[in-house]
């Protein structure tokens, strides 16, 4: 355009119907995100056709300038709106060929895959189930635990050769990540001081051991029955109860002496073998029994930490592994899977 027809008004007016009108032709033909890009340079850039338009409006009388301003605004913006457009057409003619490269889109929609409970959150719920069933009342206690309740109110004073059978983690001095989950008995036993007690308490312990059958953390569940003349018998039913429930109602028990430092008697419990029934095979070792926890009377020294009188109360305690479990339920031959988060193995769950 030249100068002196940019001093005419009317001459603007036609130059920019022209300039929409090209814009308009332009877009729709462009086929590509650079000729769009192009005709917005040319249109609205720092050195377009709006903007040279706009550098002449001083030359304008006020009313004139104010009519041309407004009717180069309007064209900006329909200009602008075109482009806009013109890259959503793009944007969604590229999608739409790569989709249609990619993906049938006729095929049935694919299911995502669901979550669902990890082995030993099935066994430990299963297990304080049965208890729960029993009367038993959950409770829980802290991991980081002091000496006092993990070891010495469980009648293994610092001198005590049991200490030998646990590697612990020792935080400081006096106090240990709990290598069990009895020290809960012994904290609920000191707040309750009234009978009956009738607990279970699981959480995770800590041992300085690892292997395909050992964890340095793992998973115990505690249980405790105090009151008047709680007997060796009362213990031995509990047990079978909870085997039948937990496993089958064909499996038996079998006690076996043993010795832990805060019961006495002490006894090692083993179930007769689901696999064989009894008979003998590998997974037994041919005994037809597998051992699964350990169990006894509470040790009078234990009542007198707890403040209660041995010659008036008496009680059974015992405590199961929830990984020994679960890999006896479940067939599974190394504990390290269960804290592996291999989705092949928990897919099986």
């Amino acid at each position: 355009m030249r100068d002196d027809d940019l001093i005419k008004p009317s001459r603007v007016k036609k130059d920019l119907d022209k300039l929409r009108t090209e814009a308009e032709c332009l877009l729709k033909e462009a086929v590509s995100r650079d000729e769009v890009e192009a005709v917005r340079i040319q249109s609205l850039g720092k050195k377009g056709n709006i903007s040279q338009i706009l550098k002449l409006m001083g030359q304008f009388p006020a009313e004139e300038r104010k009519e041309l301003g407004k009717l180069a605004n309007e064209a900006r913006d329909f200009v602008e709106d075109l482009i806009a457009k013109s890259f959503e057409r793009l944007e969604k003619k590229a999608r739409q060929k790569t989709l249609s490269g990619q993906i049938d889109v006729t095929l049935p929609g694919r299911k995502p895959q669901q979550g669902h409970k990890h082995p030993l959150t099935l066994t430990s719920e299963k297990i304080l189930n049965v208890l729960q069933n029993l009367g038993f009342d959950l409770v829980q206690g802290p991991e980081i635990e002091h000496d006092f309740y993990n070891f010495e109110a469980l009648n293994v004073p610092s001198d005590h050769p049991a200490r030998e059978m646990q590697d612990t983690f020792y935080v400081d001095k006096d106090v240990v990540l709990r290598t069990q989950t009895s020290p809960v008995q012994i904290r609920t036993m000191l707040s309750l001081k009234e009978i009956p007690i009738r607990i279970a308490s699981m959480g995770r312990v800590y041992r300085r051991d690892q292997d395909v059958t050992h964890s340095p953390i793992f998973h115990q569940i505690e249980g405790l029955f105090v009151d008047k003349s709680v007997t060796f018998s009362d213990l031995k039913g509990t047990l079978t109860t909870f085997v039948e429930k937990v496993f089958s109602e064909k499996a038996r028990i079998r006690m076996r002496p043993s010795y832990f430092p805060f019961t006495e008697p002490s006894a090692e419990v083993d179930m007769s073998c689901f696999q064989c029934d009894g008979a003998g095979c590998r997974l037994c070792k041919g005994t037809g029994f597998i051992e699964i926890l350990g169990a006894g009377m509470v040790d009078p020294e234990v009542f007198k930490a707890s403040g209660f009188d041995p010659e008036k109360v008496s009680g059974f305690a015992f405590g199961i592994g929830v990984e020994r479990v679960a890999m006896l339920k479940y067939g599974i031959s190394d504990i390290r899977h269960f804290y592996e988060n291999d989705l092949r193995f928990l897919a099986q769950f």
